[in-house]
């Protein structure tokens, strides 16, 4: 069954101008939202984001309807544990609260265009090449192994080095000038600390691209799904970010459920290359018949029982209850009352 046209046209419409005026609501009006505002926007969004499911199951049918909700689940949870990343970029550069809303709309419309090329590529080479699937399959294994070794102070390292090499190459101001990318010091034309933070938000989400991708085309080869399960997990991702804060860490086993989907998605990447099979030297070119293909409906009950289970789990470990703030995060709430004040 083929994803109505008219169906596909009018979503790519709709979110279009839902993501503009969110963009104009930022642009002109920077501030930082209380917990309320936060909150409220997160519910819109992810009954939004509920309602176009609702949609895809009356007008495309169950399987697509399934796919969506199962890719949209996965990417939400993959962008959530991203957000503590963000966190720690926002107080390394002392990014002033009411600036960091339009800090994250750029670093989402960032996402969207990359994810965009990642997406349409993707779709290309699967289409071709049916054997891409070994390779994301054992990518999103090795995903996986790396995310459950919780190895982020060494990435942060890597980070650092990359912007203080930056920092040599662009003549920069040492502090902010509101939300502007260039100021003047010293009667010259000079770039803001803001333009750093742009690149090292494009540039994470880069990286955050290249798992997720392959991890929802194990649930779906329709790129309109892999796409619009993108958007709405991004959107309400600025508002997350507020609602959340400080509390992400106490999520301790959200990064072990993310490894456990993601081997989850490899290992079905795999049986799918199985049954699909083309490669000459494997099985002699022809489908591993026996290579079970897992259903929608199963993915979409492991992913989701896998983060119930494991919020659930955090929220009453005694480890959690009693873990402290990063030290960059109780700086980042300081200067939020300073700014106030």
């Amino acid at each position: 069954m083929e994803l109505p046209v008219w169906f596909e046209v009018g979503s790519f419409v709709v979110l279009g101008i839902i993501l503009l005026m969110d963009l104009l609501l930022v642009v002109r009006r920077p501030h930082e939202p209380s917990m309320k505002e936060a909150g409220l926007w997160v519910a819109f969004y992810v009954a939004l984001a509920l309602v176009f499911a609702g949609a895809m199951f009356m007008f495309t049918g169950p399987e697509y309807g399934s796919q969506f909700v199962a890719g949209w689940v996965t990417e939400y949870s993959l962008s959530i544990d991203n957000l503590f990343v963000f966190i720690i970029i926002m107080a390394r550069f002392s990014v002033p609260r009411k600036y960091q809303q339009e800090v994250l709309m750029v670093g989402i419309i960032i996402a969207l265009i990359l994810r965009g090329i990642f997406i349409m590529l993707g779709a290309i080479v699967i289409e071709q090449f049916s054997w891409v699937f070994y390779i994301f399959g054992a990518f999103l294994l090795w995903t996986a192994w790396k995310q459950a070794q919780d190895e982020g102070e060494d990435e942060e390292d890597k980070e650092n080095a990359l912007i203080s090499k930056l920092r040599k190459v662009i003549p920069m101001s040492e502090k902010f000038d509101g939300g502007k990318l260039r100021t003047t010091v010293d009667g010259k034309k000079v770039f803001t600390p803001m333009v750093i933070v742009f690149i090292t938000i494009g540039m994470t989400d880069l990286l955050f691209a290249v798992d997720s991708i392959p991890a929802i085309f194990g649930l779906t080869q329709s790129a309109f799904i892999v796409f619009t399960a993108n958007i709405f997990a991004l959107m309400g991702l600025r508002q997350l970010y507020f609602l959340l804060g400080g509390l992400m860490n106490r999520l301790i086993y959200l990064k072990h459920a993310l490894s456990i989907i993601l081997a989850f998605i490899g290992v079905k990447l795999i049986l799918h290359a199985m049954h699909v099979n083309e490669l000459p030297f494997i099985n002699g070119g022809h489908h591993i018949e026996w290579a079970p293909e897992i259903p929608t409906y199963v993915s979409l009950a492991v992913i989701i029982g896998t983060i119930i289970i494991a919020v659930i789990a955090s929220l009453v470990t005694s480890g959690a209850q009693q873990a402290k703030l990063d030290a960059r995060l109780e700086e980042d709430a300081r200067k939020s009352l300073s700014d106030v004040d």
